[in-house]
């Protein structure tokens, strides 16, 4: 942000079948974005909804120049759809906020004020969550735990995709073109100064969640294969734990026979063995699988998205970042 100046501010959703949401999530925007200290526009991503989410989305930007419509060609998913956001937002700060209203937006100003004491990059820490299952919410406790754990970067836990980011910050994740992303590592990867605050997180304020176990198994898939080699190293560890207990119980057997002891007699022990070693085998051969299809998705070099309609794209001021995929490619 220059000094002296009316910063901009970008709000960029991603939209799913929200219906039911969308009028009240730009009525409770609208009431946040007018007490700022400077014009702000509002990115609404539709990511192949299949409800009425992108006409109202439509008429929303005719009565509001400050609305912006981007809409897939087909659901690219979550992670893309703010992706998307962060590549048309103009703005000196730029938030991303889901418009299923659980992340409040009268939180964005405790945003901007710490953005203002000089930090590039703000999330917003989950206190508390409100209208979650315990399944839900210890599955979900466990997967950012886990995360952290294995990633070779600091990602605080308890954070959603409910965060502000500078210019800087914004201009560098556009250079960031991987497929499998994971939005909430790649902001703290590119580095600069952040801080957190907490908030409550809330009910949904209608329909139902955009995100079941399954989707919540591959999000963590790909932080963890995204930002750690563990499972990988995992797997050697676990190769050559393996060899070691054989090598050791090779002589130990040999001496059991010559012994004339029939504790290792009969195929039960054999087949036993074999099984797990095979387990062990597909389950490495299983997580090279994981990495090697990552691989697969990049060398590939398809776009990241595909858009129906959208804006033109903002004129970048970093000449060295790389914004791909315009209207036609995506």
């Amino acid at each position: 942000m220059m000094p002296n100046t009316r910063p901009r501010y970008s709000i960029v959703a991603p939209v799913f079948n929200e219906e039911e949401t969308l009028p009240e999530f730009y009525r409770r925007m609208c009431a946040v974005t007018d007490g700022l200290d400077g014009p702000c526009e509002l990115v609404l991503v539709f990511d192949g909804s299949r409800d009425r989410s992108p006409e109202i989305g439509r008429e929303l930007r005719a009565r509001d120049a400050r609305v912006k419509i981007i809409c897939f060609s087909r659901n690219f998913g979550h992670q893309i759809a703010i992706t998307a956001g962060i590549d048309y937002a103009e703005g000196d700060a730029v938030v991303v906020i889901d418009s299923d209203l659980q992340d409040p937006p009268e939180v964005i100003p405790q945003l901007v004020a710490k953005w203002k004491e000089g930090y590039d990059l703000v999330y917003a820490q989950r206190e508390k969550r409100e209208g979650e299952t315990w399944f839900k919410l210890f599955t979900a406790s466990l997967a950012y735990r886990l995360i952290r754990r294995l990633a070779s970067i600091d990602i605080p836990p308890d954070t959603g995709d409910f965060r502000l980011m500078d210019r800087k910050v914004v201009l560098a994740l556009r250079r960031l073109r991987e497929h499998h992303r994971y939005m909430r590592g790649l902001s703290v990867w590119v580095g600069y100064k952040r801080a957190g605050i907490k908030y409550d997180r809330q009910e949904r304020y209608a329909g139902s969640t955009q995100y079941p176990l399954r989707k919540m198994i591959k999000f963590m898939s790909d932080a963890i294969t995204g930002f750690s080699y563990t499972p990988l190293q995992l797997a050697t560890t676990l190769g050559f734990w393996v060899s070691g207990i054989a090598l050791l119980a090779m002589p130990i057997v040999a001496v059991l026979r010559l012994v004339g002891s029939d504790f290792f007699t009969g195929q039960a022990t054999t087949l036993i063995a074999v099984l797990f070693l095979g387990g062990v085998q597909l389950i490495s051969l299983g997580i090279i699988g994981e990495y090697l299809g990552r691989i697969y998705d990049e060398v590939r070099g398809r776009p990241l998205y595909l858009v129906s309609e959208a804006p033109p794209k903002p004129v970048d001021e970093d000449a060295t970042v790389v914004v791909s995929h315009d209207k036609v490619t995506g």
